[in-house]
């Protein structure tokens, strides 16, 4: 008898000790670590670093209040690969992390970002088509969804105003063409000073892939195992960017040509247009004259592209809280609010169409630049227009020996028929190791 009570007395122990620790563990937070880092990732000056961020953990954590969203603040972008990396190494890695355009393909190889075409196709609530298609493929590794975009940064073209009205050039509109481009960087291109020497430029920072945009040309197939270098398109592009250069009379235009309003047109990226078009840092970077920005030139009115570059969200393969990171990963990337708040505290434009084509973004832009000529119809036709690279894991080392052989090409004008087809047997041989 005594024995039975003793008995009892454990599994009633046992009993009570359960329910504390369930009671104790239901009440633990889920904590969802972030991978940032501070300041812009499009280079140019930041005063809200983590703004955005945190209004979207307040909201999510006030949905959810049983998660918890911690992340390291002061991380630096050019220190953050490496400590991303380091973190993966240890097994440490954030649940959701932004990723670096030149860490994607590494990582989506190498297993580190979760595959997650079966979460966005079983989440009824998910509608990819809401995405610019251009920004939703930035997270595509060899058909599958690795990455949700977060921001986007198209590439947009630098018309320096005050030259081209000294110069008695009406500013193109935004259906302007390549000949168009052409015939007004050959105008404008000469002697100022009377020294004998070319002082004044039509184009700075237009290369050779700016002229692969605008002719629609695809570098690689989607699996990244052939490079279509030598064919005719890559060849009319080399060459149009060639002539372009070769206004310059072998000088080399330099960014203080640039900055001191000696060029008519450069490439320039929409966070630069929205850092340095308003007031202050107009008057610390281009006080001197005035500057607009177009879209790109193609080929046609009708055709061709711009480059757009896409910050990326991920989730790590080995986080134990799947559905709650990806919760809060659409709470970053598909949440209308929080995309807005972007927009207004960012340098970029939203991936999202109704954020983009919305009237607060209209109006956030028109503030900032109310004289300006971008408006929100050119951005939504750039954002249209533009078509994603290849992803496959040796794109950015090739597309680098790419640029490192063609410069030498148009330096040193090679034949370039002969130089296209060795490059394009170089760089198959590469991709194939």
């Amino acid at each position: 008898m005594k024995r039975n009570k003793v008995k009892l007395l454990l599994v009633c122990a046992l009993l009570v000790g359960g329910v504390i620790f369930g009671v104790y563990t239901y009440n633990q937070p889920i904590v969802i670590r972030l991978g940032i880092f501070a300041g812009s990732n499009w280079d140019v000056p930041s005063g809200k670093t983590y703004e955005v961020i945190d209004e979207a953990i307040a909201a999510f954590e006030k949905e959810n209040p049983n998660v918890q969203i911690e992340y390291d603040s002061g991380v630096l972008k050019e220190d953050y690969s490496l400590w991303l990396s380091n973190q993966i190494v240890q097994g440490n890695e954030p649940d959701v992390f932004v990723v670096l355009n030149e860490d994607f393909n590494t990582f989506s190889s190498l297993g580190v970002l979760k595959n997650l075409n079966t979460l966005v196709e079983e989440d009824q609530s998910f509608d990819t088509d809401k995405y610019y298609k251009s920004a939703l493929d930035f997270g595509v590794y060899q058909d599958k969804q690795y990455a949700l975009p977060f921001e986007s940064n198209p590439t947009l073209m630098f018309v320096n105003k005050t030259l081209l009205e000294k110069e008695g050039i009406a500013i193109p509109n935004n259906e302007w063409t390549l000949d168009d481009l052409y015939t007004i960087a050959k105008q404008v291109t000469k002697d100022i000073d009377g020294d004998g020497n070319v002082d004044q430029y039509g184009c700075y920072d237009y290369d050779w892939l700016d002229s692969m945009f605008a002719h629609s040309v695809e570098l690689f197939d989607e699996d990244g195992q052939e490079c279509y270098v030598g064919e005719d398109r890559v060849k009319e592009s080399i060459i149009y960017a060639k002539k372009l250069m070769d206004l310059h009379q072998g000088n080399t235009v330099t960014a203080e040509d640039f900055d001191k309003g000696k060029v008519a047109f450069s490439p320039m990226q929409l966070s630069q247009y929205r850092t340095y078009k308003p007031y202050p840092w107009r008057v610390k970077k281009y006080s001197n004259f005035e500057w607009d920005c177009l879209k790109m030139p193609s080929v046609d009115a009708n055709s061709g592209n711009s480059e757009t570059s896409t910050m990326l969200l991920g989730m790590s393969t080995r986080t134990n809280h799947e559905d709650v990171a990806w919760k809060f990963l659409k709470k970053l990337s598909y949440d209308e609010n929080t995309q807005l708040h972007l927009i207004k505290n960012s340098q970029g434009i939203s991936p999202l169409r109704s954020v983009t084509e919305s009237s607060e973004t209209i109006e956030a832009i028109q503030i900032e630049n109310e004289e300006g000529m971008v408006n929100l119809s050119m951005l939504t036709d750039v954002m249209e227009d533009t078509t994603s690279h290849s992803q496959f894991k040796k794109y950015e080392s090739a597309r680098a020996l790419i640029d490192t052989r063609l410069q030498q090409i148009m330096m040193n004008s090679e034949d370039i028929d002969i130089a296209l087809i060795r490059l394009q047997k170089e760089i198959n041989k590469y991709l194939k190791e």
